[in-house]
């Protein structure tokens, strides 16, 4: 071989060697890391009850610096204006009445979220997903319905609502068994006293950071349904006392506090900018509480209602990067979007199984352009169409229904009259001028109205209607179980 020969053989060589180092380190440059997702779903949270929303007599910085640096969506609604059929809209993205869940579940009830039906949490998991619950359930306590069986790793929480106790103020509900924290599927701890229930935030708080702790090398979803501010109220002896709005406002500012904990343990373990997190509300205020509840913010009624101050919960945003920083948007999105929206951005694939919520990721990158709801349907009951909205325009139905309005509220935890069967006339409403729902402007839109009609129409055909007493082509059945055994 001449030395021309040897040089171009060498240079080959050289050549092919660095092309298979190439491809090698193509082929094990691992993907971007999935992004771990933290769910905040707070009780009976109204709209109003943020310092950054309006709220007065606290403050919640924490809160305020997470609507500061990403995005706060003020046209938020939830699914079904009540703790259970709220909380299965989330997890699955339907309309709660799409899957026989309504009202708020209690403790002896034989019903839960079918184990059919997928959750956020099984569709994570399959991605590889640590999947952790820390808080309030409410989709059924029967260990058929709890969450383990539901796709998530880790469970410590309340299974249902905890003013259903025996140890509440209201008399009437002494007949309730004893409330256990569940750890896993098994009883842990039983809330006996106000004292027990003033450690359910700082409890579950701990919980979510030692749970951070222990995947952040993996991807997680986080989801920290906490309890309060629902009645009966309870804050821990450092936050008790410390506000100017009693009772609540001390049980805000520790929820503030929580979230606080949250974002700086995720900035700790260096992975801040590798999370999405949420911070929403399972409804509005339960007003009749009075000096314990707390604020629609201006909308009308609030939990247990069709009308906006039941359905408009605060929603904040932040993924530093990614989620726009500062922004106010007014898009019209509800609980069930969520689903679509963290499943897309995940990776994950879509239940097999009708679902309602649609996919705003677009929006939540910082697309403004982007319209992802053009309409929602407020049922109620068991399955009664109240109203239907598209775009600004809301059209409520003659209906039965709770009203707070014209009624003293209760003082120091004991609830103030309501009525559950007062009769709402139909109405339209204009909610970009109108959103506090006074004006009823009937007579000067037929054409919306008949417009309305036809939506609502296609959502009885699909969902049914009590109040027409219709059954929907493709609703399906809760979870079952024997409750004799």
């Amino acid at each position: 071989m001449t030395k021309k020969h040897t040089l171009y053989f060498s240079a080959t060589l050289i050549f092919l060697a660095l092309v298979c180092l190439s491809i090698s380190a193509w082929i094990r440059k691992p993907d971007p890391k999935k992004p771990n997702i933290v769910l905040f779903f707070i009780d009976d949270l109204g709209y109003g009850d943020l310092s950054c929303t309006g709220a007065m007599g606290y403050t919640t910085p924490n809160l305020d610096r997470m609507a500061a640096e990403g995005s706060r969506f003020t046209n938020f609604l939830a699914a079904q204006a009540v703790c259970s059929a709220s909380r299965a809209s989330l997890l699955t993205g339907c309309y709660p009445n799409r899957i026989g869940i309504s009202g708020a579940l209690g403790p002896n009830s034989p019903i839960g979220l079918n184990p059919a039906e997928e959750t956020l949490a099984e569709l994570l998991k399959e991605q590889g997903y640590a999947t952790g619950i820390f808080g309030k359930w409410h989709l059924g306590n029967k260990q058929a319905f709890l969450p383990l069986q539901q796709g998530f790793d880790e469970y410590y929480g309340v299974p249902y609502s905890h003013d259903m106790w025996p140890h509440h103020p209201d008399q009437a509900r002494a007949q309730y068994p004893p409330l256990f924290l569940i750890e896993g599927n098994q009883p842990a701890k039983e809330v006996k006293t106000l004292d027990d229930a003033s450690e359910l935030t700082p409890t579950f708080t701990e919980r979510a950071l030692s749970f951070i702790r222990n995947h952040k090398k993996e991807p997680f979803f986080l989801y920290i349904p906490h309890p309060l501010p629902h009645v009966p109220l309870a804050a821990s002896a450092r936050f008790r006392g410390k506000s100017q709005r009693g009772l609540f406002g001390d049980v805000l500012m520790e929820l503030d506090w929580s979230v606080g904990q949250v974002m700086q343990e995720l900035k700790q373990q260096g992975i801040d900018k590798n999370t999405l997190v949420i911070f929403i509300s399972d409804n509005g205020p339960w007003l009749n509480y009075g000096d314990h509840a707390g604020s629609a913010g201006g909308f009308r009624e609030g939990k247990g209602t069709s009308f906006e101050g039941g359905h408009r919960v605060p929603c904040l945003v932040r993924w530093p990067g990614v989620v726009p920083a500062g922004r106010v948007s007014n898009k019209l999105l509800t609980t069930m979007d969520i689903l679509p929206t963290v499943a897309k951005l995940c990776g994950a694939r879509l239940p097999k199984q009708t679902i309602d919520g649609v996919d705003w990721l677009a929006l939540l990158k910082g697309d403004d352009s982007m319209t992802p709801r053009d309409h929602f349907f407020y049922y109620y009951r068991k399955n009664s169409l109240e109203a239907v909205r598209q775009g600004d325009w809301k059209l409520v139905f003659a209906h039965p229904g709770r009203t707070y309005e014209g009624f003293l509220p209760g003082q120091g935890g004991k609830p103030g009259p309501n009525t559950e069967n007062h009769a709402f006339p139909m109405a339209l409403y204009n909610l970009q001028r109108d959103p506090g729902e006074r004006y009823d402007v009937r007579e000067q839109n037929p054409d919306i109205i008949r417009k309305l009609e036809k939506l609502a129409e296609e959502a009885r055909t699909d969902l049914g209607d009590d109040i027409q007493n219709r059954t929907g082509r493709n609703v399906r059945a809760a979870g079952i179980v024997d409750t004799t055994k």
